[in-house]
Formats: C-alpha cells, structure tokens, sequence
C-alpha cells in the first residue's frame, strides 16, 4: 500500500513511495504530528541520482523490521534535497558539525520545534564496518528521547545555537582588492596534483570555478595546471566519450571510474568552462567537449517545455555503471571484429576491465599513441558504439526542471552558441527562456521546481540569480531587449526579498519562513555557485547593461560582506572570487550599433566571441533605447563598435580587424 509520498511530484520521494516506512513529505502535516505527538522526527534528505540513497532504502527503508521502529517511536520526513536546498544546507551543516563530515542520503534527528540533535549519513541496517547499525541506532535513540527527554533538547538547543553561530557573516569594512585572489591561486597551486591534474587528492571533483578563475587571472605557469585539468578529466573516464557530458566525480585520484550519475549543473558549467579554454587557447579539443556537453543536454535532458531536466542516475537495473561501461566481447559485437579491437585499444577496453565484473569504463589516457584514431573513423565509432548501448536500459531520470539550475543551463547555451557559433545553442536558450518566464514567472514571483505540468515551491535566492545571470547571456547571444528587463524585474524582486541591506549580501531565503530555525546567508562554492555568488555575478553584469547603480552597489555588497571569509579561506570562494575579479577590473564595454542580424555587425560580434575576455559586456542595437547605445547611432548601412575600457572610449570602428586591433 503506497504512503503519503504517493502524492509528491518529486522522483526522488515517489522512489519511496512504496517503503512500509509510514513517511510524511516535509510540511505542516508531518511538522504539526511531531508537535502534536511529542515525537522526535527522522529527518531523511537525499536525490533521485544519489547511489547510496538507493542502497539505503533498498536496506532499511524497504526493511519491516526497520520500518517497525521508525513508525513506532518517530515521525519520519523525506526531503529531496534539490527541492528544498535550504533544509539541506541547514542540517548538512548539523551533520558537519557533529561527524566532521557530510553526505548523502543524509540521516538527521530534530525535535519537534525542528532543532537536531543526532545525524549522519549512510547506516547499514546491522552494525558492520565500523559503522552503527540502523536499527540498534533508531533503538538508542528512542530510548534516550523517553528516558532523558530534558538532556536530549538541551543537547539540541545547544547544537542550534553553535550552528546560529557558525552562520552568522561578519561583514567587513571595505571590498577585499587582488590580495585574496592571489592567495587563493597560491593554494591552487599548492594542492594541485602534477601527474593526474585536478586540486587535492581522490575523490576528484571537476573544480570548474578553479580553472575559470585561473584562466581569467593565472600565470602562465598556473594556466598549464588548469589545461592540464581540463585534458585529464576529458580523457578520463569522467567524461562520457561515446555521449558527451561528464559524470558527478571521479572516485580514483586519475579520473579513470567515474560515480556515474550526470548532472545538469555539472554538465552546464563545464559546458561554459570549456568554451572559455577554446577561447583562451584556441584548441579544437576544447571546442570540441564544449559541443558534445551542450548536445547531451540537448539529447538527453530536455523536455518537451523547452526545459531541462535534472539528473541521470548511476544505476541501471539496480547496479551502478551498467549502462556505461563494457567488455571487449560486448564492443565487437557493437563494432564488428576489425573496428572492435581497434576501439578497445584506443579507449582502454581490456580483458582484464577497470571496473566491476570485467568491464571498462571508456577513455583515452591509457592509450598508446599507436592506437589514435583518424578523427572522422573516430567519432563515427564513438556514435556507433553509443547507439548500440542506447538499447540498453537507460539509468532513470530526474525529470523534475528547477529554476537555478536552468539558468546556468541557459547561460551555457547562450555561450555556446556566442563561441560556437551553431543556432541550435540560441534556439534552445530562448526556448528555455521563454519556459522559465511561461511556467515558473507567476505574479511578479519565481518559483523553482515544475514537473509534469506543476509548478511549486517559491524560489530561493540561487533561482533568481542564476536566472538572472542565464538572461544576460542570453541578450549578449540574441540581443533580444526583452530578455534584459525581465531580468532587471528579477533583480528587483531579489533585492526586495533577500538583500540584506544592514551589512550586505543576501540571505537564501525570504524573512519569516516558519519551517526553519534561522536564516542562512550562503557563501561558500560547492558544486553550484553559492546564492550570494551568483547573486553577485548577476548584478555586476546587468548594472553595466543598465548602468544602475544600485544593482552595482549591491553586488559589491557581497564583497564587502563576505570580505573577512575570503581572507581567512579563500579556496572555500573560488566562484566569489570569479565575481570579485570581474568588479576589480577595469570594465571592458562593445556596443555595436547596427541590425544585430545583418553581416556587418554578425562580423564585429564574431571577432568579440572568439576572444577569452572575462567580464566583457556587448551589446548591439539598431535602436538607442538601451543605455550603452544611448547616443550612438550609425549611418545608414554601416555597423559601428564602440569600444570603452573603464571611462575612457575610443573612436568608434567598423571593421573587425579595427575591433581586433582595439580588444588587444
């Protein structure tokens, strides 16, 4: 018989749909029975793509003896943690806080005025291994809620109060200048691992604020480490070489066996940070990841709507990587005898495997350079081979479309199609675009999370940031003036929902959210930029499209709020730092006047896109309605670029040999 998760649209709670445990989604039914109860309430938060969440329930939650105790002595909540960032980083730092470590699925154990107590990560259901058995655990712990109730929320009131603490921002004075950004690459360069690539030892995640920070401020010396990054996660096994996109982390320090979930955050930074190594450097290779990124997201994550979906799982048929990896028998058959071996030699399938019962996972570092491919024969089996796998059963999908993490997909696409120069990038940025605005936009407010027709759950700060930021990109691809003001309406309602206008930045969520303990103002880069990372990003650039002054001074609000932090830790604001930078440098503005579609100003846009030029604005205008093309029309026929470093403009150009010599 189905439980109350039945009734959810989240993948993620419909998996658990079916357990006996008596689950409740997080709301003021569950909240109000633990209140009404006096029970203590088992707080569990995972993913749809989360490989041990699967186990877990396969384990425990789908386990009567387990679901016996839980039903008997709490009230249990299941929370997808993409649905509800805020829950999650506020428990995942009580997690933190009392194990020294974090993770998913992730076990924590409130009172019912929602304060923790107890918490951690995965449990077995039997003790083994050193970990705590599942069962004796949720025994220990209902013992001591009945016998020592007064200890046991004293211990809690005490953890709330530390984590109240923690998260408490000190704001400095003044914004931090180059200092902490060089002291960030010096720690960069410190952790990074010469032979492999990558920053700090296994399990390697793809830092992809670190190479983008490097590449807009390294060395040369630290622009290598970051290339070498780059070449190392795309010739690993990380990277999905027969479907483009990449995998969550390597769990090997040589990017060889991938945790083989994909995620659309993941898979759209890389995407952008890519195109700017082929910018930087002019490498097709580089081009080359970038395109095969954004056309999986085309391929494989997008939905009817024009939005896109959330994550692929690591498991297929309840075993993770069977989707992904092979046996040479299984890519002759594939291929055929001859181009058979030929591949496994060039992408390292053996007999022996890399992976588990015999298998490989498919890359290219151990290759011989005997055994390259021509490229054409190279990407015709790469294809062939990716057909012949696509009947077999796919891993499943987290169709749930949430609003953050599309605007990094859109901002993804939009550079794409900038740098790339191919319309299918620009078609689906607009296609996502008008989605976000059709199915998310209600009553001047953003919502995050639609599935199947629904929309729900009012947006956190990290949606509207990070749609902000994609709408930007997507003027600078399209030029579309539209996109621009329904941006600066989203940067109002964020300013008047988050902004922190006592001592700067923003906090996650809006005030007075009765569901949670405190207010949290994120900073810290994980995986996704912080809501404060973004938010800074977003403001910056469109207060140079719309020289507002107050989206300026709120972005550096952020710098200044955060300032002591970047001091104290600055490879923890690696993204912040990316923003920082692009504040600390003297603005670089082109606005070309002209018809945005005719050949003359496709030209002098072309000679912009092609070039690595962090925190450059364009525009182009056939009208002087937008405040760089204010006073700067063009003879009838002719494209003018105006070029303007910091205050100071040159003449305006026509050529893109002139635009080139003036971008130099």
């Amino acid at each position: 018989m189905p439980n109350r998760l039945s009734e959810s649209l989240s993948p993620y709670l419909l998996q658990h749909a079916h357990n006996p445990v008596d689950w409740f989604p997080w709301g003021e039914e569950a909240l109000a029975r633990a209140r009404g109860e006096q029970k203590p309430i088992f707080l569990s938060i995972g993913y749809s793509a989360c490989h041990w969440c699967h186990v877990m329930e396969r384990e425990s939650f789908e386990n009567p003896a387990v679901a016996e105790v839980l039903n008997a002595n709490f009230v249990s909540i299941k929370v997808d943690r993409e649905e509800r960032p805020d829950l999650d980083d506020l428990y995942m730092d009580a997690v933190q806080t009392l194990t020294g470590r974090g993770g998913w699925p992730m076990s924590v154990w409130l009172t019912p005025e929602l304060e923790p107590f107890y918490g951690g990560t995965y449990f077995p259901p039997e003790s083994r291994g050193g970990m705590p058995g599942f069962i004796p655990l949720l025994t220990r712990i209902a013992e001591a809620w009945r016998e020592d109730r007064p200890g046991v929320l004293t211990q809690a009131r005490s953890l709330a109060g530390e984590l109240q603490r923690q998260a408490a921002v000190e704001a400095g004075a003044h914004r931090p200048g180059d200092e902490v950004i060089e002291a960030a690459l010096a720690q960069l360069r410190q952790g990074f691992d010469a032979r492999w690539g990558g920053f700090g030892p296994a399990p390697k995640f793809p830092q992809h604020m670190a190479v983008e920070l490097i590449l807009a401020r390294g060395t040369a010396a630290d622009q290598a480490m970051a290339l070498r990054t780059l070449d190392a996660m795309w010739e690993g096994g990380m990277y999905d070489h027969l479907g483009g996109g990449f995998a969550r982390y390597s769990v090997d320090g040589q990017w060889l066996v991938p945790h083989f979930e994909k995620m659309l955050y993941d898979n759209a930074q890389l995407a952008a940070c890519y195109l700017s190594a082929f910018q930087a450097t002019g490498e097709a290779r580089y081009g080359q990841v970038a395109r095969e990124t954004l056309d999986y997201l085309l391929r494989d994550l997008r939905d009817p709507s024009g939005g896109f979906h959330s994550s692929e799982d690591a498991d297929s048929e309840g075993e993770e990587g069977k989707f992904y990896a092979f046996t040479p028998a299984e890519v002759r058959e594939a291929l055929g005898p001859e181009d058979g071996a030929r591949f496994c030699a060039a992408y390292g399938i053996t007999e022996a495997g890399t992976f588990e019962h015999g298998r490989s996972v498919v890359h290219r570092f151990s290759r011989a350079k005997t055994d390259d491919l021509p490229e054409d024969e190279d990407r015709a089996l790469r294809e062939g081979l990716r057909l012949w796998r696509d009947r077999r059963v796919r891993p499943g999908k987290d169709d749930k479309i949430l609003a953050s993490w599309n605007g990094l997909a859109l901002s993804a696409l939009a550079r794409g199609f900038q740098v790339l120069g191919d319309p299918r990038y620009l078609e689906a940025a607009q296609a996502c675009a008008a989605f976000l605005r059709r199915e998310l936009w209600r009553e001047g407010r953003l919502l995050r999370v639609w599935r199947q027709g629904r929309a729900h759950t009012p947006g956190f700060l990290e949606d509207g940031a990070a749609v902000v930021e994609g709408l930007v990109d997507l003027y600078e691809a399209g030029f579309d003036p539209a996109w621009l003001r329904w941006a600066e309406a989203l940067a109002e309602e964020l300013l008047a929902r988050f902004q922190d206008p006592a001592e700067g930045g923003f906090f996650s969520t809006e005030e007075g959210q009765a569901d949670l303990i405190f207010r949290q103002k994120p900073g810290f880069d994980n995986a996704v930029p912080s809501g404060n990372t973004l938010a800074a990003r977003a403001f910056l650039r469109l207060s140079r499209h719309l020289q507002r002054e107050d989206f300026r001074l709120a972005a550096e609000g952020v710098f200044r709020c955060f300032g002591p932090w970047l001091a104290r830790a600055p490879r923890a604001f690696l993204g912040l730092l990316g923003a920082l930078d692009l504040a600390l440098r003297e603005a670089l503005e082109v606005a070309v006047s002209g018809d945005p579609a005719s050949d003359s100003v496709q030209a002098l846009l072309a000679e912009v896109h092609r070039r690595h030029l962090p925190g450059r604005v364009i525009s182009a205008s056939s009208d002087q309605l937008l405040p760089l093309h204010e006073d700067r029309g063009f003879p009838e026929g002719t494209a003018l670029a105006f070029v303007c470093r910091g205050q100071t403009c040159a003449v305006p150009v026509t050529t893109p040999l002139e635009l080139a010599t003036l971008l130099r």
